[in-house]
């Protein structure tokens, strides 16, 4: 692995082998027996806003031992208009790797390829892989694993994060998703082909019906970053797939709730149940860190590699 550009990307084996590293990345936290980004510095740009990803990777990078260097927009000249392909020629000569956060796909994969710096998506359009990476890891910390689980994600079907759980449960093929969404917010139906037949995949336009039996329930904002212009009829249309006590009454007794955060409490989950599973639900964004320093760590000494 030289890139953390997707789920897509990586293979299974990559995948165990990031959350294998993250728990030992949690477990050592504070007693690392070797640093792999020390005197090496990373550049951080981010042209979407950012809490819990932007902390995380910062502190991640300096517990590995690094420097990092935050952008937003207005800090480059990418917000007056340079390439992103010059960017990544320019700092490639500087830099030792790389964490973006932005808009396009191509963006971030033009950046890696011109660039030659190892290269992590913190977030695109398309897809939020280090947010999945931590969600696995979380449901197996919490559950014991994610094989032969239900996950049931409710809203928008169709945005970044529940397109790399699509690629997830392609990649790994042993637990079951199920996206509740309308219909006119269900995946594409050329990218659900695209997963193969390893993917145990169903999309459902009842909330009640998918969130039946399910082992773990997972919510996002209905209205993301550049939708802004959508909210009013977001809402409306996404109403009843909130996560409320009577849905989460349909999942299995012991069903985690999660949330990628941030929350807007009584839209797509109630104040009640957020607050009810908030272990859970900070734990997780908590784990962001350990999985983005297994991230870190494994790029660094691929790259280290001859």
């Amino acid at each position: 692995m030289k890139n953390l550009l997707s789920i897509e990307s990586l293979s299974r084996q990559e995948i165990l082998d990031i959350i294998a590293l993250g728990g030992e990345m949690k477990a050592t936290r504070g007693h690392l027996a070797r640093h792999p980004l020390r005197h090496r510095c990373w550049g951080m740009i981010f042209l979407k806003s950012s809490t819990r990803t932007r902390v995380s990777f910062e502190v991640g990078i300096r517990e590995l031992g690094g420097d990092a260097l935050f952008f937003n927009a207005n800090d480059l000249q990418l917000g007056r208009g340079e390439p992103i392909e010059d960017t990544a020629r320019v700092l490639g000569r500087m830099l030792h790797g790389a964490v973006i956060r932005t808009f396009a796909q191509s963006d971030v994969e033009a950046f890696a390829r011109l660039s030659g710096l190892p290269t992590v998506n913190a977030l695109t359009d398309a897809e939020h892989p280090c947010q999945i990476l931590a969600d696995l890891f979380t449901i197996q910390e919490k559950l014991g694993t994610w094989r032969g689980k239900t996950v049931c994600y409710l809203g928008d079907g169709a945005c970044n994060v529940p397109i790399s759980w699509l690629w997830a449960a392609a990649r790994l093929g042993d637990f079951k998703l199920v996206i509740a969404a309308p219909p006119k917010y269900q995946p594409d139906a050329d990218l659900l082909r695209r997963l193969g037949p390893g993917a145990d995949v169903r999309c459902e336009a009842d909330p009640h019906a998918a969130a039946e039996g399910a082992d773990v329930l997972y919510t996002d904002v209905w209205v993301s970053m550049g939708m802004e212009a959508e909210a009013g009829p977001r809402m409306e249309e996404l109403g009843s797939y909130g996560i409320t006590s009577e849905l989460l009454a349909r999942a299995k007794p012991g069903a985690l709730v999660m949330h990628c955060l941030p929350a807007y409490r009584g839209k797509e989950i109630t104040a009640e149940v957020l607050e009810a599973n908030a272990e859970t639900i900070f734990t997780q964004a908590e784990n962001r860190l350990h999985v983005q320093k297994a991230i870190l760590s494994l790029l660094a000494d691929n790259h280290a590699a001859p």
